[in-house]
């Protein structure tokens, strides 16, 4: 079983342990996520299966989108609900003054990533290290926020919920936190769902439940969309069939006689019956070389 499965996570599930879900339910024994959610999120989880695995570092890095919900006043050590209370403050920013406050955070900004995340430092989870009492020195990274919308709120209670949408790699917890010291109160996180990953959106995502039915009835091959589907930012190379066999067999393609025009960088390759065959890579070279074979 090969393919992609775009799962709407529930709320108190780790990502490994959606997936670990999804490979019970379908059977498939290779399984793999991009881009994690905390167990407090929901939303949107691109989950590959099978020979679609071997693709998953090669995904085009998409813009993501979220809805997340958020109380002025509080801080915690995770940045969200879940974690312990650091300090509570009084609120005296008005509704007005957070949205007008969400507009500095619009743009290309800077964010450190915060202890409790799946980010490396020197071999280790920052998660790990957080649940030990570890505070490690962090660097911060550059993000794009490319809109941030105010969906809900509600000034006497100090709540809010925004839509976000951001590059990857962005923290919305991070940004949470970062608005309430900008506000002089804090904030902490209270609900977040992915509406938009990897270039899918919620409008085609399965919930666990959806999926086992799937299975029950014989209708997973409804729900599995095609590897290439989430490479389609890729342009495409056509070959014939002789090459198709190099190709898959991990043989270089010469660019002349593919007569294709010399564009670096993936490429999707199909042979002549339009049958997705793998990942080429065009360098500063003469040929088309394989970056990845598909196996389903």
């Amino acid at each position: 079983m090969t393919g992609i499965i775009l799962l709407d996570k529930p709320k108190d599930i780790t990502s490994f342990g959606a997936v670990a879900r999804v490979r019970r339910i379908c059977g498939e024994k290779k399984c793999g996520h991009t881009g994690t959610l905390d167990p407090m999120a929901t939303g949107v989880l691109t989950i590959m299966l099978g020979g679609a695995t071997r693709f998953c570092e090669l995904l085009p890095s998409h813009n993501k989108a979220y809805i997340a919900s958020f109380r002025l006043g509080t801080t915690t050590d995770t940045l969200d609900i879940t974690g312990k209370i650091l300090e509570t403050r009084p609120v005296s920013a008005t509704a007005a003054q957070v949205k007008e406050r969400l507009r500095d955070f619009e743009g290309e900004i800077s964010q450190l990533p915060p202890m409790y995340s799946a980010v490396s430092v020197d071999g280790q989870r920052l998660y790990d290290l957080a649940r030990k009492g570890i505070e490690v020195e962090r660097k911060t990274r550059q993000v794009t926020v490319y809109s941030v919308e105010m969906l809900g709120e509600n000034e006497e209670s100090g709540e809010y919920t925004i839509a976000v949408e951001c590059s990857s790699g962005t923290y919305i917890r991070t940004l949470i936190a970062d608005l309430g010291e900008a506000l002089g109160c804090g904030a902490v996180m209270t609900d977040l769902r992915r509406t938009k990953a990897n270039g899918f959106s919620i409008e085609a995502a399965v919930t666990l439940e959806q999926l086992a039915a799937a299975a029950d009835n014989g209708s997973l091959n409804d729900i599995i969309i095609p590897v290439d589907k989430a490479l389609e930012e890729y342009p495409v190379i056509k070959v014939s069939a002789a090459q198709a066999k190099r190709f898959s067999n991990g043989g270089e393609l010469d660019l002349q006689r593919l007569k294709y025009p010399r564009m670096l960088g993936f490429f999707r390759v199909y042979d002549p019956d339009n049958k997705f065959i793998g990942l080429g890579e065009i360098g500063t070279g003469d040929s088309l070389t394989v970056k990845r074979v598909f196996t389903g």
